[in-house]
């Protein structure tokens, strides 16, 4: 792998953890990733289950954190949050992951512009339900810059937002654009309900769980 530019070192990041495991979402579940868990969230998901990312961290250059993914020897790296792209210096370090040789994703919640995104990257935009209590904050202006490469999330807390849901899919025509993924909000909404409703109104999506609560809970993200 190679190493960063000089303007990539001069870039700062919070990070909240740099860990190896396996992908538990998208289409690259089950995949061993390097996660860079970036700090801080403009949004209050009502269901998120990293609020410990909202706060501290630790404050690495650029260069640090390249040297700490490249200490795992793995090929493939997921750049998440909190809300990753809140910090200006995660552009240069989607940037300076792809120039390094890796397969890098994003997962961002979809309420910031990910036009300044490497086109390398795939993006995994989260478009919040009304469960959420955030769905005022999508950026609907984010569809039209998306990939075949890209995916879109949503997590469903309820029939309410499956219904939403389904119309979104429907009216914004997003399983044209990329991977449409629906999942279960843990607790709230029971996985075979959904997979019922996906299978009877025969919806162009994927449904997905999050294999490393599945096989870790909640108490371990690794």
């Amino acid at each position: 792998m190679n190493g960063t530019s000089a303007a990539g070192d001069a870039a700062v990041l919070r990070v909240s953890e740099i860990f190896h495991s396996l992908q538990g979402e998208s289409t690259r579940v089950g995949l061993p990733t390097v996660f860079v868990r970036l700090t801080g969230c403009p949004l209050r998901c009502v269901w998120c289950d990293t609020t410990y990312a909202f706060a501290g961290g630790e404050a690495l250059p650029l260069a640090a954190v390249i040297a700490r993914v490249a200490a795992f020897g793995c090929a493939t790296v997921c750049v998440t949050g909190g809300e990753p792209l809140a910090q200006k210096a995660c552009l240069p370090l989607l940037t300076a992951l792809c120039d390094a040789g890796y397969a890098v994703s994003l997962e961002t919640s979809g309420a910031l512009d990910i036009g300044g995104v490497d086109a390398r990257v795939a993006r995994i935009v989260d478009i919040k339900a009304p469960d959420s209590g955030e769905a005022a904050k999508n950026r609907w202006e984010n569809l039209a810059l998306l990939t075949p490469r890209d995916e879109l999330k949503l997590v469903l807390a309820s029939a309410a937002d499956y219904a939403w849901a389904k119309d979104v899919l429907q009216e914004r025509r997003l399983d044209q654009l990329c991977t449409v993924l629906f999942s279960p909000v843990q607790g709230s909404l029971a996985p075979a309900q959904l997979a019922e409703w996906i299978l009877r109104d025969r919806l162009p999506v994927r449904f997905q769980l999050q294999l490393h609560k599945l096989l870790w809970g909640n108490e371990r993200a690794r």
